[in-house]
């Protein structure tokens, strides 16, 4: 299937604590922000948050296996992080092709996480490479 400007894809996700804990793992990031109630709740959040990059891990999983998906090859990718996301609630991921350099293969993609209030957590863009989803007349 050929993609087009324009082609939107979205989903729904949430991320565990348990989640949160295998992140910091094998990150080696272990800040007390995000592991330790009695920590979090003397900073502005109140309880742990959700580290910027496991939550805006959505857009790897979504590039590389749904939209545009298989051999899907990430080339670079922008986040701005503008709200804290918490464990357990609902996220929706969104996808929109803003521009295709046909004769490359490669998208460059608008990609979004709001909240259940609809309020962007996550903005940015990725650049990928799929020859077999963007065509030279993109």
């Amino acid at each position: 299937m050929m993609l087009k400007e324009g082609d939107k894809y979205e989903t729904a996700y949430s991320i565990s604590q348990e989640e949160v804990i295998k992140f910091a793992e094998v990150s080696g990031d272990n800040n007390p922000l995000h592991l330790d109630s009695a920590f979090a709740a003397t900073t502005i959040f109140k309880k742990p948050i959700i580290h910027g990059f496991l939550g805006g891990s959505i857009f790897s999983k979504v590039l590389g296996t749904e939209f545009p998906g298989k051999g899907t090859v990430y080339l670079k990718q922008n986040m701005e992080f503008l709200r804290p996301m918490y464990t357990g609630e609902q996220y929706k991921a969104s996808f929109e092709i803003k521009s295709i350099m046909g004769k490359e293969g490669k998208g460059l993609i608008e990609t979004t996480v709001k909240d259940s209030r609809g309020k962007v957590v996550i903005k940015g863009e990725a650049l990928v490479l799929n020859k077999e989803v963007f065509s030279e007349e993109g």
